[in-house]
């Protein structure tokens, strides 16, 4: 890692602090959102609406674990840009991120990262002791992806599905309440399909510097990409369908399923965006400026709220 200039390190105080807030990445924070599944997805078996301390004490856990994501992941994020300067500098875009540009010096960047990290996982011991193991796993595993196993091919994209799959359990064990299996093969798989589509999108952006930019894009092929994603897709959307009928979560009479058509829509645009707006190297984006697919999820949301509200499920959990 190079050492930074004297005049680097000579930077105003506001401009350390907007480099700072940058690296913490708060468009990324989207994906932590999969924390709240647990709270959702049993809304219709462990919610009791005449009792509002109840249905208030379950929001403020899963909220207080998405926030402790928020701070264990711009954590992360500010470590794997500290390992990545150096190939960031031969990026089109990352090449202006704070640490890579210079503009946050390594000496405030490391221990702010560490810092933050540590209370990360002191707030998940608060909240609960189970959770910590949850939340430490996810921060090891970050970690070593961070540090090597990003320059492992396939792995790599295996490390960021695993990531997601963290973040459901942790919403489920903060609240102390089972979900399907199903869900968690759903979000994983649906992570996977992310990060294969990241790779497509990094891949065709990087004019002959994969190598210097990513180690495992030399071995990736835009062909084998799609090979990929034409596996992982269609597997998504047949383990969604199978938990809408299947998870005992939900209401006995399948119309969960309904919601389906929604999902196909939202996985081909998803698609499309990939694959002819090449939009897929920054999903966070997508997630905040494509109206259509915005709209889909927002339509999956009020019809699947509607459908746990309406048919309570008698399945005990």
């Amino acid at each position: 890692m190079e050492s930074y200039s004297p005049e680097q390190n000579t930077l105003k105080t506001p401009s350390i602090t907007a480099g700072l807030i940058r690296s913490l990445r708060p468009k990324q924070w989207t994906k932590n959102l999969i924390v709240y599944f647990a709270l959702f997805f049993t809304m219709n078996e462990t919610w009791d609406p005449s009792d509002i301390s109840n249905v208030i004490d379950m929001l403020g856990k899963a909220s207080v674990t998405f926030l402790l994501f928020c701070v264990l992941s711009s954590g992360i994020y500010i470590i794997n840009d500290l390992f990545d300067a150096e190939s960031d500098r031969h990026h089109p875009i990352k090449k202006t991120r704070p640490i890579a540009s210079g503009k946050l010096p390594i000496f405030i960047a490391w221990p702010f990262s560490i810092i933050m990290i540590a209370i990360g996982i002191s707030v998940s011991f608060y909240l609960n002791h189970s959770l910590i193991l949850v939340s430490v796993t996810y921060v090891l595993l970050s970690l070593l992806y961070s540090y090597i196993l990003k320059h492992v091919f396939i792995l790599d994209v295996m490390l960021i599905s695993t990531g997601f799959i963290l973040r459901a359990v942790a919403g489920a064990v903060a609240l102390s309440v089972p979900i399907s299996p199903w869900l968690y093969a759903c979000t994983g798989l649906g992570a996977l399909l992310i990060a294969l589509c990241k790779r497509k999108s990094e891949l065709l952006n990087s004019v002959n510097t994969e190598a210097v930019q990513r180690k495992t894009l030399s071995q990736y092929t835009t062909s084998l990409l799609d090979m990929f994603i034409s596996i992982v897709a269609p597997s998504t959307l047949i383990t969604y369908t199978l938990y809408t009928f299947t998870s005992p979560n939900l209401p006995d009479n399948h119309v969960m399923i309904l919601t389906v058509p929604i999902v196909v829509y939202g996985l081909f645009r998803y698609l499309y965006l990939v694959h002819v707006r090449h939009k897929g190297e920054n999903p966070e984006d997508i997630l905040v400026s494509d109206v259509p697919l915005m709209l889909s999820i927002l339509f999956w949301l009020v019809i699947s709220t509607l459908i746990l509200i309406m048919f309570r499920s008698n399945i005990p959990i």
